[in-house]
């Protein structure tokens, strides 16, 4: 798998964000997210990806946790690869 760095421009009300992810970015989330800590590593994501200039108009915007996710949550969704994947159920087998 090679390596992605993506620029990714999101609309949020009247403004254009525009943020720079790496590999390393999505990892250093996912690998900060536990079940107790799970918007601080999101806002990071944000704040820490976002082009420096827009940073500050950003940060108001992350005052509601819930927004904080959602934003997250779609930045991820459109780093992600396309890739089809199907998962087989498996057959179960009786032991006597």
């Amino acid at each position: 798998m090679t390596e992605v760095n993506r620029d990714i421009t999101m609309e949020i009300g009247d403004r254009e964000f525009t943020f720079h992810l790496t590999p390393q970015d999505v990892t250093k989330y996912f690998n900060s997210t536990t079940n107790n800590n799970k918007v601080a590593p999101a806002n990071n994501l944000l704040v820490s990806t976002v082009k420096q200039e827009e940073r500050a108009s950003l940060k108001p915007l992350l005052a509601n946790p819930v927004t904080v996710m959602e934003l997250a949550g779609a930045l991820l969704e459109e780093y992600s690869p396309d890739i089809d994947i199907i998962v087989k159920k498996s057959s179960a087998t009786l032991t006597a």
